[in-house]
């Protein structure tokens, strides 16, 4: 019955991420999801305001890492690799951040890819994707 129960949770928290980037739209105040979803190599950057797109986006990242620690914690009962990761989504973030900033500041065409893919990591849960299996690997070796 308790595997039963963790599986429910895990797979409602994976809910919880699908919901977050289904009503994305909704939620968060993101000039950049219309252009990217354009021809962005070759157009220039939206309009936007750097604070609240920056607010939106940490938001949105905390969200994403609140739920990724939640099923962390579920799939592996293990509070050293939650705070771990803790600390690995908290670098992360600094320095994501401070780099994704600097190119809303200074938006420039040659440098829309790289910043398109430094945002999936900030918007998107691809540190869990890396996570899990870093982790299960870990618990296989022990």
């Amino acid at each position: 019955m308790q595997k039963h129960i963790t599986y429910i949770l895990v797979f409602c928290l994976v809910g919880v991420l699908v919901l977050i980037r289904l009503f994305e739209n909704e939620l968060f105040y993101d000039p950049y999801l219309i252009f990217f979803q354009n021809d962005y190599l070759y157009i220039d950057s939206p309009r936007r305001e750097v604070f609240k797109v920056t607010m939106f986006t940490g938001l949105r990242y905390v969200l994403n890492s609140a739920t990724s620690l939640g099923i962390l914690y579920l799939v592996f009962k293990d509070k050293s690799i939650v705070k771990f990761s803790t600390l690995v989504y908290a670098l992360a973030f600094l320095a994501l951040i401070t780099v994704y900033l600097y190119f809303v500041i200074n938006p420039r065409q040659k440098d829309y890819y790289l910043f398109f893919n430094l945002r999936r990591f900030l918007i998107q849960p691809i540190i869990l994707i890396l996570l899990l299996p870093a982790f299960y690997y870990h618990k296989l070796r022990s």
